[in-house]
């Protein structure tokens, strides 16, 4: 007697390219990213959606990774750290930048969730306050910054975005 194939094949985009794969239906989407696509970025904390490292863009949403199954992403659009520059050699986004210049990390495990976390919410609120800010980080868990290095990160940016559209730059970071 043959059994049938435990996969299913599943087709989505993963910053900008287009995948066909076969996946197993109970593979992680954390681990799918991480292990058979080599998408790095995307850390696995607490595999129980409470520490925010695994965050990824799913069309444009902040999702965990580990609360979903790989074969949920079929059609999806997705977007994880690794595409917030693609092209290897082209400078680090805006964001990253801004954790770069106020210290908003230490270890980096948490960062790339942070990030991720951020660019949605600074989408919808460019120009937020500094508890609008604590808010939309409280779902993710540093246990190195103490959190206050990463809020002037994001304070910082939103000023320097604002300063530069006020300027008529007309070169506004997008998140």
């Amino acid at each position: 007697m043959n059994e049938p194939n435990p996969t299913r094949e599943i087709e989505f985009e993963v910053n900008g390219t287009t995948f066909r794969r076969a996946v197993e239906p109970r593979r992680l989407l954390s681990d799918f990213l991480r292990h058979d696509l080599g998408l790095t970025g995307t850390h696995v904390g607490c595999e129980h959606g409470v520490c925010g490292a695994c965050t990824i863009l799913l069309d444009g949403q902040a999702i965990r990774s580990c609360l979903l199954f790989a074969v949920q992403i079929d059609g999806a659009h997705l977007t994880t750290v690794e595409g917030m520059t693609p092209e290897p050699a082209a400078p680090m986004h805006p964001l990253q930048q801004a954790f770069q210049r106020h210290h908003g990390l230490q270890c980096g495990f948490c960062t790339p969730g942070f990030l991720m976390t951020l660019l949605p919410f600074l989408e919808e609120n460019p120009d937020p306050t500094e508890d609008e800010v604590r808010h939309a980080i409280s779902g993710n868990l540093c246990r190195c910054t103490g959190y206050q290095h990463i809020v002037d990160a994001v304070l910082g940016w939103a000023r320097e975005r604002a300063a530069a559209a006020a300027e008529g730059e007309g070169r506004e970071p997008t998140p």
